[in-house]
């Protein structure tokens, strides 16, 4: 049993023996792999036919004598342009923020001097500088029919205005009145379409016109409107003169209603399926082509009947009018007026020229009172 043990220790000894000379071995072998960081792919052995080659085992004397290849060569990047990028993008937000705060200081005294000089203002004239802006805020937002119809409006507010005043009566009464019986037919017939004598007259008729202005205006645009809206005036009072010649009735008449129907007429007859109501009922609604209808039927009857609350020849004929010049009257007046106008002011100006210098019969300013 003696001899048993001593076999067993000696088998032990060359066990321990043999396992730290492989593990000193394994340390001396240089890893390739870990040293670049990744692993190489292990080749796999060429098999032939019938022939097997084998890979040659290097030892690890041979593997600690072989040289390893030498790392890549990087290239040294440039910092030119980023440099460049850096010194102008912080030299150019400075300058911004210079200028930023230049503008913000004279801002600031800007306020200061114009808080200086509100502060030295007295009520009176604060109120006064306040209802200016609010009068510039609200023409600006005004649309071009608003605009173009509020001198209108001006204007018949001013002969309302006349009318009121004593001593100018016996011109009101010439001159801002139309009938076939007076002395001065013509004149009256253009400047009673600017005459109210009673506040609620003037306000029904400048009402309907501001609230068709920007249609009418959108439609034939501000000059023909301008011309439409005075020749509508005239026409509308023509055809009142017939009537009351022809019935012997000449009572005078005055009102921008003539003007108005043939607004309202045109914007009817442009849209005549808009959707209208009324101001104190607004549940009931119609078309425009309904309504148009209605007045030219009211003011016929009015006519043939012979109402005398108001002027329905006036109204009668506005309305035709205004039927007529959307249908027919601008191709036929405002297109070709070019040629019109043309010859016009070839036979104003030798005329206006002679009267300048020989002082001769020259064009008047006007149609002269008969």
């Amino acid at each position: 049993m003696a001899w048993r043990g001593c076999v067993l220790k000696w088998v032990k000894t060359e066990l321990i023996r043999s396992t730290n000379t492989t593990l000193r071995s394994s340390r001396d072998i240089p890893h390739y792999q870990q040293r670049y960081g990744f692993r190489q792919e292990a080749k796999r052995p060429d098999t032939k036919k019938g022939n097997v080659v084998q890979k040659t085992k290097v030892s690890p004397s041979e593997a600690g004598t072989q040289s390893l290849p030498p790392p890549p060569k990087v290239p040294r990047p440039s910092l030119f342009k980023p440099l460049m990028f850096t010194v102008g993008f912080t030299g150019c937000s400075f300058v911004r923020t210079a200028q930023d705060e230049e503008k913000s200081e004279k801002f600031s005294q800007d306020m200061t001097y114009w808080h200086d000089w509100w502060n030295k203002l007295s009520g009176f004239q604060r109120q006064l500088i306040l209802l200016v802006s609010m009068v510039d805020d609200f023409w600006s937002s005004l649309s071009e029919g608003q605009k173009t119809v509020t001198g209108i409006i001006a204007l018949n507010a001013v002969v309302l205005c006349c009318w009121r005043i004593p001593v100018m009566q016996r011109s009101m009464v010439k001159y801002f009145m139309s009938t076939p019986a007076a002395k001065t037919r013509c004149l009256p017939m253009v400047l009673s379409t600017f005459s109210h004598y009673s506040i609620f007259h003037m306000a029904a008729n400048m009402y309907v016109l501001w609230t068709f202005s920007s249609e009418i205006v959108s439609i034939l645009g501000r000059e023909q409107f301008l011309a439409f809206y005075l020749s509508a005036g005239v026409i509308s009072n023509m055809v009142s003169y017939t009537c009351k010649t022809a019935t012997r009735s000449l009572h005078p008449s005055l009102g921008a209603s003539g003007a108005v129907m043939a607004v309202l007429a045109a914007v009817f007859a442009n849209v005549p399926e808009a959707k209208l109501g009324i101001i104190l009922l607004p549940m009931v609604t119609f078309t425009a082509g309904n309504a148009l209808k209605a007045l030219i039927a009211m003011d016929t009857a009015g006519l043939v009947l012979g109402w005398r609350m108001f002027d329905h020849a006036v109204h009668l004929g506005g309305a035709l009018f205004g039927v007529w010049y959307v249908a027919y009257g601008h191709k036929l007046i405002w297109r070709k007026r070019e040629p019109l106008v043309k010859l016009w002011h070839e036979a104003r100006s030798p005329v206006a020229g002679g009267s300048r210098s020989g002082g001769g019969p020259g064009v008047s300013g006007g149609p002269g009172p008969k």
